[in-house]
C-alpha cells in the first residue's frame, strides 16, 4: 500500500473511532434526516466485505505466524494492510448500522446484541491493527486476539441474521417434521392450542421481546391485545377490518404483507383459524368445548386437534409409484395418501354424469394400496363390483345411492379386510343382504338407511350379527317429523353453451321438489313442481325446496346456471395475480370451473384467482371475429373477511388490440354488514359488436385505507 494512502487510511481509522464513540454517547439524541437514511440502509449491502477481509487477515497471520514486524515481511505487510482495510470497512458498516437502527421497527434485545458485538469488532480490529506491528504481538497473544475477533464476527452475524430472518431461520425448514404433542379437544384452550401455535410458527421470530419489529410482541396475550406501533391488531368480532387479517391478505410482493416474502407463509387452515378467532371475539382463556357446537372455530379445532390415543394402522405393502398416482388423478378422481407416512391410499370418484367403468379399471394399477374407496351417488352396478373385488386391502367402501343390489355383494367376498360398507339408498333387500353377510368376516359397520329394509328387519339383522353396527337411519312413521336436507343438482357443470337440461335430485325417496326462477322463495302451492323436462337456455338462478309428507320441508337451495357462448382462442393477463390465489392463471376465467363459498376451502386455490391493489385486467383474442352483446363476471362476496365485489368492471372491444372502445361499465352493489357469504354475477349488456379483441378490467374495491380482496373464477361471453 502506498505510504501516503496508508497514512491517510490510518488517520481515517482514528477519525472513525472518535466519530463512532461520539455516536454511541449521544445515540439517544440522534435523528437521521431523510437524505441520510439511504446511507444507513446500505448496511446489509456492505457488511460482508469487512467480514471477509478480517477473516483473511487473521487466517494469514495464523498460517504464517507473521505480525509484520519488519517491512520486508511480505506476508506480514499484506495481512496488516488487510487488517487496516477490514477495520475501515467495519467502521463504515457500524456507522451505517447506527443510522439504520434509528429508523422505525428496530427494537429489542437482539438489536442491542447485534449493535454492541458489531461495534466491538470495529474497536477490536482497530486495536489489533495498531499492535500488529509491535514485537510482542505474536504467538498466543496473536491467536487469542484472532480467536476473539472471529467469535465476535460469528456472534454479530448470528444476531444480524436473527434480526433479518428470525431466530429460527436456519432450522425452520426442519420444523415441518416435528409436530406438537396432540391435545385432546376436551382439554384444549382456544388461544393456547389453536392460535398461539400459529403465531409461534409464523410470527414470533420477528415479534418478540428480543426483536420488536413494529413495536409488536406476539409472545403473550397482553402484548397481542396491546398491538404495535400501527395500532390494535384486530377488532373483536370483525376480521374484515382487522389490521392482522388485512396484512395477511396483502399481496406477497407488498412490503407490509405478513409474513414477509421469503418466510414460510400462513396456510389456508391457519388463516381460517385466525379469521374465526377474531370473528368469535378473540377468546384467550376459553375452552374449545365451551364454544357452541356449530361455531366455526370449534369445527376447525376438530381438524387441528388430534386424539391422543389414535393409533395408525400399519400396512405390510409397499407404496405405489408416485408417477402412476399422478397419472390417475384427474378432475373427477382424487387419490391421496391416508397419512403422510402411510403407503395406503384413499380414492374418491365424483360426477355421476362423467362416471365410467374404465375409471375403476384404471385403478387396478394401485389395487394393493387402495384401502378406502368412495363411489357415493355414482351409477355403479353389480358388474362393477367384480373390479372392486381386486382391491385386496380395501377397508372402507362407500356405495351409498349407487345402483348395486344385495345379490351383487357376493362379488366382494374376496375383500377379507373390509370393515365398513356403506349401502344406504340402494336396492338391497333384507333376505339377500342376510344371505351375503356371512361372506364378510371383518365387517364392523354396514349402512342400510333409506333402503327397502324395514325397521323390524334391521333390528333382526342387529340381533343376528351383534359384532356389526347397522346404521339404520330414522323411522319415517310420522310421529317425529324430521327435516329434509336441501335438493341437489346432478349436472356435471353449471356452465353451458346453447341449452342445459336441468337435473335436480334428492337422496330421500318420494320427495317432491318445487322451484322458482324469479328469486322468490319456493313453496308447494304457488311454485312449479320439478320434472325432467326443464331446459335452461339463459343465465338462470334456480331456488329449490324439498317437500315430503311427514317431514319438515328443507332449507332453500340456490343454484346458478350460466350461459357462455364463446371461449377466446388466447387470453393474456396484463397484471400478475395475487400469489395467494393463482388458480390456473389466465386460463382460470374461461375453464368452466366454478369455485365454492369459503376462501379457506381447499378448492379455492384450484378454481379462483385473486387480485389486490392491482386491477384484474386481461386481453383475449378471437382468431375469427365473434359478435357479442353481453359480458358477465362471476365473483365471491364475504364481507366479514374483506372479500368484496369489484368497484367497477369495464369491457372494451374492437377489431384492433390498440384501438378498442368502451362497450360497457358496470358497478355491482356493495354488501351490507352482516350479509351472508355468496357467489354473485355482474353482467353488462351492450349493442351487439363484432370484434376480435376483448379487454376486461375489474378494479378491486377500496374503502379508504382498507383495500379489499377481489376473487373471480369465471367470465361469460354471450
Amino acid at each position: 500500500m502506498n505510504k501516503r494512502v496508508k497514512f491517510f487510511a490510518e488517520q481515517l481509522l482514528i477519525v472513525f473511532n472518535v466519530f463512532i464513540t461520539f455516536l454511541l454517547v449521544f445515540e439517544s439524541k440522534l435523528e437521521v434526516p431523510a437524505w441520510l437514511q439511504p446511507l444507513g440502509r446500505m448496511h446489509p449491502l456492505l457488511l460482508h466485505f469487512p467480514i471477509v477481509l478480517l477473516l483473511l487477515a487473521i487466517g494469514l497471520q495464523w498460517y504464517t505466524g507473521s505480525s509484520a514486524r519488519s517491512a520486508g515481511n511480505v506476508y506480514g505487510v499484506f495481512s496488516r494492510n488487510l487488517l487496516l482495510s477490514g477495520a475501515l470497512l467495519s467502521g463504515v458498516t457500524v456507522i451505517m448500522g447506527l443510522f439504520l437502527s434509528r429508523e422505525e421497527g428496530y427494537l429489542g434485545d437482539t438489536l442491542l446484541w447485534h449493535k454492541w458485538t458489531g461495534v466491538g469488532i470495529f474497536f477490536l480490529a482497530s486495536v489489533i491493527y495498531l499492535v500488529s506491528g509491535t514485537s510482542w504481538y505474536k504467538g498466543i497473544i496473536m491467536k487469542a486476539a484472532g480467536t476473539l475477533a472471529i467469535a465476535s464476527l460469528v456472534l454479530t452475524g448470528h444476531f444480524g441474521a436473527s434480526l433479518t430472518h428470525g431466530e429460527d431461520f436456519i432450522l425452520q425448514p426442519l420444523s415441518v417434521y416435528y409436530e406438537a404433542p396432540p391435545v385432546p379437544v376436551d382439554q384444549a384452550i382456544v388461544f393456547d392450542h389453536l392460535i398461539r401455535p400459529v403465531f409461534e410458527k409464523k410470527c414470533i421470530s420477528c415479534h418478540n421481546p428480543d426483536k420488536l419489529k413494529g413495536e409488536l410482541i406476539l409472545a403473550d396475550s397482553a402484548s397481542i391485545v396491546e398491538g404495535g406501533k400501527t395500532g390494535k391488531l384486530f377488532v373483536p368480532g370483525n376480521p374484515g377490518i382487522s389490521l392482522l387479517m388485512e396484512r395477511v391478505h396483502l399481496p406477497l410482493e407488498e412490503k407490509k404483507h405478513m409474513p414477509p416474502k421469503g418466510k414460510t407463509q400462513l396456510t389456508e387452515n391457519e388463516i381460517a383459524l385466525l379469521t374465526a378467532w377474531i370473528r368469535g371475539g378473540t377468546p384467550f382463556t376459553q375452552k374449545v368445548v365451551d364454544l357452541p357446537p356449530d361455531d366455526s372455530l370449534r369445527l376447525l379445532a376438530a381438524a387441528v386437534l388430534k386424539p391422543v390415543e389414535t393409533k395408525e394402522e400399519q400396512f405390510d405393502f409397499a407404496a405405489a409409484d408416485e408417477k402412476i398416482i399422478a397419472k390417475l388423478n384427474t378432475d373427477y378422481v382424487t387419490i391421496a395418501p391416508l397419512s403422510r407416512s402411510s403407503p395406503a391410499l384413499e380414492v374418491n370418484i365424483y360426477n355421476r354424469a362423467a362416471y365410467t367403468k374404465k375409471q375403476l379399471e384404471a385403478l387396478t394399477e394401485i389395487r394393493k394400496q387402495i384401502v378406502a374407496l368412495n363411489l357415493n351417488k355414482l351409477p355403479v352396478t353389480d358388474e362393477d363390483l367384480k373390479i372392486i373385488a381386486q382391491f385386496e386391502n380395501l377397508r372402507q367402501l362407500d356405495l351409498n345411492f349407487t345402483d348395486i343390489t344385495a345379490g351383487g355383494l357376493k362379488e366382494l367376498a374376496p375383500l377379507r379386510h373390509l370393515k365398513r360398507l356403506m349401502a344406504s339408498g340402494t336396492a338391497i333387500q333384507y333376505n339377500e343382504l342376510k344371505a351375503q353377510l356371512p361372506l364378510f368376516k371383518s365387517l364392523e359397520i354396514v349402512s342400510i338407511w333409506n333402503t327397502a329394509i324395514t325397521p323390524g328387519e334391521a333390528e333382526q339383522l342387529q340381533k343376528d350379527y351383534p359384532s356389526i353396527a347397522f346404521i339404520k337411519g330414522f323411522t319415517d312413521d310420522g310421529s317425529n317429523p324430521l327435516k329434509l336436507n336441501p335438493p341437489q343438482i346432478a349436472n356435471s357443470s353449471v356452465v353451458f353453451d346453447g341449452q342445459l337440461p336441468l337435473q335436480l335430485m334428492h337422496p330421500v325417496k318420494g320427495v317432491q321438489l318445487y322451484y322458482t326462477t324469479d328469486g322468490s322463495d319456493p313453496d308447494s302451492i304457488h311454485s312449479r313442481l320439478f320434472d325432467s323436462g326443464l331446459v335452461i337456455t339463459e343465465n338462470t338462478t334456480i331456488r329449490a325446496k324439498a317437500f315430503k309428507e311427514g317431514w319438515y320441508s328443507s332449507e332453500i337451495a340456490e343454484f346458478g346456471f350460466f350461459r357462455n357462448r364463446y371461449v377466446p382462442d388466447s387470453v393474456r393477463l396484463l397484471y400478475p395475480l395475487n400469489s395467494v390465489h393463482q388458480a390456473e392463471d389466465a386460463h382460470t376465467f374461461f375453464n368452466t370451473k366454478l369455485g365454492v363459498i369459503g376462501a379457506n376451502n381447499p378448492a379455492w386455490a384450484n378454481y379462483f384467482a385473486g387480485v389486490r391493489h392491482n386491477d384484474l385486467a386481461l386481453v383475449s383474442e378471437f382468431k375469427q371475429p365473434v359478435t357479442l352483446y353481453s359480458v358477465g363476471l362471476h365473483y365471491m362476496v364475504e364481507e366479514a373477511t374483506g372479500i368484496y365485489p369489484p368497484a367497477w368492471v369495464e369491457v372494451w372491444g374492437g377489431e384492433n388490440e390498440h384501438r378498442l372502445k368502451l362497450l360497457v361499465k358496470m358497478k355491482p352493489p356493495l354488501p351490507a354488514r352482516g350479509d351472508t357469504p355468496s357467489l354473485k354475477l355482474v353482467e353488462g349488456s351492450f349493442t351487439p359488436q363484432t370484434l376480435s379483441y376483448l379487454k376486461i378490467i375489474a378494479r378491486p374495491y377500496a374503502d379508504g385505507e382498507h383495500k379489499k380482496l377481489l376473487l373471480v373464477d369465471e367470465m361469460f361471453l354471450n
